[in-house]
């Protein structure tokens, strides 16, 4: 009842909780676990997922990430048992990024508005042009910033993904918008607690200069002379291919999430019939974004998990028994 709103976790209170739950029900150390299950949640976060923050993932019903998290909350005390580790990735945010409105100006020193998308004309025209107040505290200088932002442009163009965006300020490091759902935060405690299993959080999207969507790398990874700018992250993957199966959930359907599982299934270490029938995606945990008379990605994420169910993942429903998803126990 209280998923669409921030409390303070009762941690005490809740680790003698999970202790007495776990001797009731004879929940023994994930140590131990035959099947070692990763449930993935990625950015479970106020920003996304409280109706009154910045970019609330509302979905086609317009209480999107609200729901998903009720079920997934249900999901994770009735599968305490099965579930090994709870990995979790934070889009971790800071004002002077690329995305942000403080990152471009106009010929009159006027900001974009928020939800701006930013054409490579609009960039080589002069229309949106780099804050002249930012290359030196980036460690730019002028023409090597002004060579950047055309570069990022074009790039993202020609790679038909995401035209850049200018995105309202959110999941900023050390507010209220970055941390975890309160409800969603309290069960992953639970969790850890009853199966002595301390949770696994990742950060993404703190390069200024490059979004973020996949949680295993960054947008932009090269300068315009072909200098390595930033990379994927190799090592997460590879802890992920470790673990027998994969659950994933989180938000944006659309976006963070779609583009997470299309990294995670090109990587080589999972980019086989075998590895990719270990990973099952929660569909009802997952919405994707939609802003009424603005946007709506709901057939792009649509179209996205069709496809990732053809290339071999499982799509499954929280209301569907763990144990009998098609293959978990095999």
């Amino acid at each position: 009842s209280r998923v669409d709103a921030v409390w303070r976790v009762p941690y005490q209170e809740r680790a003698d909780e999970a202790e007495a739950w776990a001797r009731r029900h004879s929940i023994g150390s994930a140590s131990g676990d035959q099947l070692r299950v990763c449930l993935l949640l990625v950015d479970v976060q106020n920003t996304f997922c409280l109706p009154d923050f910045e970019l609330f993932v509302a979905g086609p019903g317009g209480k999107g990430a609200v729901e998903d998290n009720r079920r997934l909350c249900r999901f994770i005390y009735r599968n305490l048992h099965r579930i090994t580790r709870i990995s979790l990735t934070m889009d971790t945010h800071q004002a002077v990024q690329i995305f942000h409105a403080v990152f471009l100006v106009d010929e009159h020193g006027n900001h974009p508005d928020p939800f701006t998308q930013i054409s490579k004309q609009d960039v080589e025209s002069g229309r949106w042009r780099l804050n002249p107040g930012l290359p030196g505290v980036l460690s730019l200088n002028a023409g090597d910033a002004v060579d950047y932002v055309q570069h990022y442009a074009r790039q993202l163009e020609e790679r038909k993904k995401f035209v850049w965006t200018i995105w309202p300020y959110h999941a900023m490091l050390g507010g209220l918008d970055h941390a975890l759902v309160s409800s969603v935060h309290e069960a992953v405690f639970f969790h850890s607690i009853a199966r002595s299993s301390p949770p696994e959080f990742v950060t993404k999207g703190q390069h200024p200069l490059t979004e973020h969507y996949s949680a295993l790398g960054p947008e932009i990874q090269e300068w315009p002379d072909g200098r390595r700018l930033a990379k994927k992250d190799d090592s997460f993957v590879r802890r992920l291919a470790g673990f027998d199966r994969i659950v994933l959930a989180g938000q944006a359907k659309s976006h963070c999430v779609a583009w997470t599982i299309a990294d995670l299934i090109a990587h080589p270490d999972l980019n086989d019939p075998s590895a990719l029938g270990r990973i099952y995606l929660l569909e009802d945990c997952t919405s994707p974004v939609v802003i009424p008379g603005t946007v709506d990605f709901s057939e792009e994420a649509d179209a996205a998990f069709k496809r990732f169910s053809e290339a071999g993942l499982k799509i499954v429903r929280t209301d569907q028994q763990m144990d009998r998803w098609p293959g978990f126990l095999a």
